[in-house]
């Protein structure tokens, strides 16, 4: 498939005029009992969901006529019945007469939206014809939980739907790849009738979010974290308040952070609330990647992929997608920032190695004072890094411009080599790290993932090696108190937290993105509300 182009049609409210979001944020109920779908209801519209999906097939005991009036005449919002079988991913494994039974009742007690599948709708609309309520629709829904198809297959699946005099159609299928999502957003956008369409799973995130980018009818999203009704739905909450779902526009630029794993990152918490404080028409998210060069060829409009952070593994992959690479960034070996142009060429650059070194450098002025002459308190140190990875690079690079000595250790001691001799220094194998301490006062840069979350009991060094540390850095902060500065701290050592260079590192991403200064003083803050 071609990449993904963003010249998409002009979007139109309901009513026929522009709006800003024009996709409806559907919480779906999957209470056991009729009570506590609706509790549930009255929280949904407190969220500011605009529309309920009453999950039949959820409830344990089901009095039709009682209990869908009930449900009904008693949501605050519009409402959504479903009764998904069985064959089609949901929980109802009784009669398929009583199921359709009930799905009509729901019309006649007011619902506004019925959904019903594929493989049953031509006779279910069949049999309401000339009965639908003005304002009623019929949803039409096809699940695949395998893969997402091709264009071709998934715009003769749109017809299909089309031909059975659905209302909307609901195309939901299983991400392999965040790739997938393309062909989802190019079918939602040239579709000739309303289409709800989602990638399910962690890959297919973004199509949930960008919804409104597309023209996407509406969109899921759980009430709690616990009450997701498909995999990968995220929560109302982060919909709206860490994505800002409701000021997602068909012209928003697209930014985010490209990794493996990448929803640990804070980036978007970050990012997103420093767009919506300037007026920035802009949204950043999570890319959950494992092709980088699949990704920028797919995604390759200016509109999409405007500016992208990178983290591991790709630091050193995504360098040969891009059309110019910052000078020092090549000399690093690894990028973390990605620009797009107007034209669509990427330029790359590498704001790791400023955020953890000015980190370091004012954690070493703390302890030691200003140096004379405003040199570099690295200067002259004994600087070992664990790691020769993307952050290991930046890290060694960085302190060997300030003048330190470097030491690299890597699990692959062929690469500590490699990367030594680049930055004039020395290499020794990870496991002798613990047992190397030629002199006092010796600065610590841990640049693996030893002791990142989960595996958080873990350290990439003996507790006793550390007293032999004046400093120690940890890039790592999920969590922020990682095992190794801990003990670090019962050492008598100072120490700098990941979380430092994360921000520091995120001003210059900041302004490479926009142009304009980072709101400094709200990064901190955020950081530290969610650390």
């Amino acid at each position: 498939m071609g990449s993904l182009s963003l010249e998409t049609k002009k979007l139109q409210s309901r009513s026929g005029g522009f709006v800003s979001s024009p996709t409806l944020l559907c919480a779906p109920l999957v209470g056991a009992t009729v009570d506590q779908m609706l509790v549930d209801m009255r929280r949904a519209k407190e969220i500011g969901s605009d529309i309920v999906e009453i999950r039949l097939d959820c409830l344990r005991s089901f009095n039709p006529a009682s209990d869908l009036q009930t449900l009904i005449k008693r949501s605050p919002l519009p409402t959504l019945v479903t009764c998904r079988p069985i064959w089609e991913g949901g929980q109802y494994e009784g009669d398929e007469i009583k199921r359709q039974n009930a799905l009509r009742l729901a019309m006649e007690f007011g619902a506004d939206y019925i959904d019903v599948e594929l493989q049953v709708a031509h006779d279910f609309i069949s049999s309401i014809h000339g009965k639908k309520p003005g304002k009623f629709k019929v949803i039409v829904s096809s699940h695949n939980f395998h893969n997402t198809p091709s264009s071709e297959t998934i715009g003769n699946l749109v017809a299909s739907i089309q031909a059975t005099g659905a209302d909307i159609a609901k195309i939901v299928t299983t991400a392999l790849d965040i790739t997938d999502c393309a062909r989802i957003f190019q079918i939602t956008v040239h579709s000739h009738i309303p289409v709800i369409g989602i990638v399910m799973g962690e890959r297919g995130l973004i199509s949930r979010l960008l919804s409104p980018k597309f023209g996407g009818y509406l969109t899921y999203a759980a009430l709690e974290t616990g009450a997701i009704s498909a995999p990968g739905q995220p929560t109302a909450k982060d919909l709206l308040e860490l994505y800002n779902f409701r000021l997602i526009r068909p012209d928003t630029k697209v930014y985010g952070i490209i990794g493996k794993p990448v929803g640990h990152s804070k980036s978007p918490l970050l990012f997103n609330s420093a767009f919506k404080s300037v007026g920035l028409n802009a949204v950043y998210m999570h890319f959950l990647v494992d092709d980088v060069e699949k990704f920028f060829n797919t995604y390759s409009s200016p509109d999409f992929a405007s500016g992208c952070s990178c983290t591991i593994p790709h630091k050193e992959a995504a360098l040969k997608c891009m059309d110019e690479i910052d000078p020092i960034a090549k000399k690093i070996g690894a990028i973390n920032n990605i620009v797009s142009r107007p034209d669509g060429t990427l330029i790359a650059f590498n704001t790791d190695y400023i955020g953890a070194i000015t980190a370091i450098e004012d954690g070493l002025r703390e302890l030691y004072g200003a140096t004379p002459g405003g040199a570099s308190p690295l200067a002259g140190k004994l600087f070992v890094v664990m790691g020769a990875g993307g952050a290991g690079k930046s890290l060694a690079y960085g302190a060997a411009q300030k003048g330190a000595r470097v030491v690299v250790s890597n699990r692959t001691f062929e690469r500590a080599v490699d990367l030594a001799a680049k930055v004039g220094g020395k290499a020794i194998p990870l496991s002798e790290v613990g047992e190397f301490h030629p002199e006092e006062g010796m600065v610590l840069a841990n640049a693996t993932s030893v002791g990142m979350k989960p595996k958080v009991d873990e350290t990439p060094i003996p507790k006793h090696a550390l007293k032999h540390y004046c400093l120690v850095f940890d890039a790592i902060y999920t969590p922020k108190d990682t095992r190794l500065l801990r003990e670090a701290k019962e050492t008598g050592a100072a120490i700098v937290y990941g979380t430092e260079m994360l921000i520091r590192q995120g001003f210059e991403q900041y302004q490479n993105f926009t142009g304009l200064p980072a709101p400094q003083e709200l990064f901190r803050q955020l950081m530290q509300k969610h650390a």
